[in-house]
This record gives C-alpha cells, structure tokens and sequence, in this order.
C-alpha cells in the first residue's frame, strides 16, 4: 500500500477488520517490521488523537516517529505554484518534501482545507505534492477532503458495539460556532457506503455533502425522521461544501440549535450509541447528558485510532 485516503486503499474491509482485531489483541507482534525505520508525521494543523494515536502506532510498529510541526519546528511553508514568494512564507514545499522524505521511510501529513477554494481543496494540492515529489508511502491523517484513519476507527468501533448484523447508523449534521471542513463526513460517508451498514445520512438543505462521498446513502433532511430506529448515531458539523453553489463553500448557513444531540433526539433512536470523532463543543454538538450516558463510545472510538494507524502503517511496512 503506497498511499492511504481512500476505502478502496484499504482492499477488503472484512479482511481489514480481522486485521484490526489481531492488532488490537497483540500490538506489539510486529515490532520487527518497523525496526530501523522511520515514519515523518508532519501537522500543518493542531492534533490531539491523530498526533499520539499515530505515535503510538509507530512506536508499536518498533519504528522510529518524528513529529514536525509546520510554522513552529520549521520554516513557514508555502504550498501553490507559481507565486512569487515575497510574504512570510520562508520555503517551499517543492523543495521541502523530497528533504523530509529523505529522512523516513514512511510519512503521514494532516493539512486541513482552507475553505477559501474549493477547487484548489477538493484537488488535494498539498497531498498530490507529497506523493509527486516525495517518493515515500503517504498516509493522510487529516487532509483538505478526507480523514481516513478516523472513518477506519469509526468503523472498528461499530463492529465491536454492533448488537445486529446490519445496523442502522445515522450521521446527523449539528451546529457550532466556526467554519469546519468536510473531512470527517466524507471519510465517514465513503466507508458506511462500503460496510454492511444501513447508513443515513441527515442535514439542514445547503450542506449537501460532494456525491463522490454520498454514494448511495439515503439523505434524510428531517432529522428526527432520520433518527427514527438508529443503532449509532454519529453527530458532526461541517460547513457548507458547495456543491450546487461554489460561492457558498465553507460557509456557516445555520447554527440552528434543535439540530444539537440531545435526550429527546435519542430517545426516538433505538437505543442507540453516541459517536463523535472528538474534540466536541458539549452543548453545542451534543448536550452533557448524551455525551455522558452509558451508551456514548466516544473514549473507545478515540482509542480506536490507534488500532487503525497501526493497520495502515503495518500494511505500509509489509510492501517496502
């Protein structure tokens, strides 16, 4: 596996999953393959779980983990062609990648969207550059559209809590203050399309997410009606993706608050678990007492993560 973002990276999800039990079960069988190697995990935004989930993979792995920090451990990068670079930004990145790849054997980059452009977002520019000039398997631990080590460990976490065989797993829109990408819900999206769930999608109209992620998930804009039944619910803001109105791309359209998770929105659920990828605005996501409540798996699902990078970078070891 060179490059992870995508499900379809991944190969079989049921071979994927066993995997992921076996990993979780003894993390520490495959030290040898990362010995004498090393993985570059390069933030050009703040992390919490992605950042320490994937040290810990590595260091699981037997690898050597360098974090980089861009703007605080290096140079200001500046990331478009053809600019003439006479503002704050010390280097590019055209030069930067082949340098940091020449230094590790594996690199992960978590680089948000600027929800100034779709365009320049939604092509991925900062990952294609280090898959262009990097020569190294690249892994994204956050990137402009998608989040794919989060949307695996969502998924581990529901085959570990599923109490059916096909549940129902719904991913409602909800408000918050700020501008948030769309990286989460498409990942999400993209792997409930390929699991054996029965996956609704629900959301003020506006935030329509881009169709490549839909897939053939039913979208449902009464959210009660949507939660109607559901086995998970995975609550999530993003801003507007503009799909039928490029203008509107990563705007606030509502903060209307009886989209926030509450008591009375899982009472009409069937008995269902709370999900949320984390940090979370209690209150504003999800009101204290769902988040609180025996049925939240936030803290295992958090957990998770660990599990899914050590997958991917276990897979990435094996085809050096």
């Amino acid at each position: 596996m060179k490059t992870f973002f995508h499900v379809n990276d991944i190969g079989d999800l049921g071979a994927a999953l066993e995997e992921a039990r076996q990993v979780k079960a003894t993390p520490f069988a495959w030290k040898h393959l990362g010995q004498d190697k090393t993985i570059m995990l390069v933030f050009f935004n703040s992390s919490l779980r992605t950042r320490l989930s994937s040290q810990k993979a590595a260091l699981n792995l037997g690898m050597n983990p360098i974090v980089l920090n861009i703007g605080q451990d290096s140079w200001k990068l500046e990331t478009e062609m053809g600019v003439v670079m006479d503002g704050d930004k010390s280097e590019h990145l055209r030069e930067a990648i082949p340098v940091m790849t020449s230094y590790c054997d594996l690199i992960g980059i978590r680089s948000f969207a600027g929800l100034k452009d779709r365009e320049f977002d939604y092509n991925e520019s900062v990952l294609r550059q280090f898959i262009e000039y990097g020569g190294k398997p690249v892994i994204s631990l956050e990137s402009a559209t998608v989040h794919p080590c989060q949307a695996f460990a969502d998924l581990i976490t529901i085959e570990e809590y599923k109490e059916k065989k096909r549940p129902k797993v719904v991913m409602t829109w909800a408000p918050h203050p700020n501008s948030l990408p769309q990286a989460v819900p498409n990942s999400f999206a993209e792997w409930m399309n390929a699991a054996d769930v029965d996956f609704v999608i629900t959301h003020p109209r506006g935030y329509e997410l881009d169709p490549a992620f839909v897939g053939n998930a039913r979208v449902e804009y009464d959210q009660m009606k949507a939660l109607e039944g559901a086995d998970f619910v995975y609550a999530k803001n993003w801003s507007c993706p503009g799909v039928t109105d490029p203008a509107q791309y990563g705007k606030v359209l509502s903060k209307d608050r009886s989209w926030t998770v509450d008591e009375r929105h899982m009472a009409v659920t069937d008995n269902a678990f709370f999900m949320h990828c984390l940090p979370v605005r209690r209150n504003m996501i999800v009101s204290d007492a769902v988040i609180d409540s025996p049925r939240s798996i936030v803290i295992p699902e958090a957990a998770n993560r660990t599990v899914s990078a050590q997958v991917v970078m276990k897979r990435m070891l094996e085809s050096l």
